[in-house]
């Protein structure tokens, strides 16, 4: 097995979890070069909020979108979005990343406004 199948085993061990708590989550993806947040209805179907490296507004403020500051940003918009939304308590799916570095970032970003998990 290489670390790609592995992370997938860890990440669908825990959405299952999640699945059975029937809660709506905050699932972050990264890549090399952006990270990813959505969060995703109880019942899996629909995306409430999301947020991304990827965004205009986002792009001009960061100078890079694959780092701890870059994640801390996309942590506080998603907090934001899903707060407007009427979130305020989530499951965080780390999709199978380890959490540490830019993953944390983004949780504890997510924590400090409003987002409780």
């Amino acid at each position: 097995m290489n670390k790609h199948i592995t992370r997938l085993r860890r990440a669908r061990k825990t959405r299952a979890r999640i699945a059975d708590l029937k809660v709506i989550r905050l699932c972050v993806f990264r890549t090399n070069n952006h990270i990813y947040a959505q969060v995703i209805s109880a019942e899996g179907d629909r995306v409430l909020a999301q947020a991304s490296t990827l965004e205009a507004e986002v792009r001009t403020m960061l100078k890079s979108g694959s780092n701890v500051e870059a994640a801390t940003l996309i942590g506080k918009r998603i907090a934001e979005k899903a707060k407007a939304v009427g979130v305020e308590r989530v499951a965080f799916d780390r999709s199978g990343f380890q959490y540490h570095g830019r993953v944390k970032a983004l949780a504890e970003a997510a924590r400090e406004n409003g987002l409780s998990f």
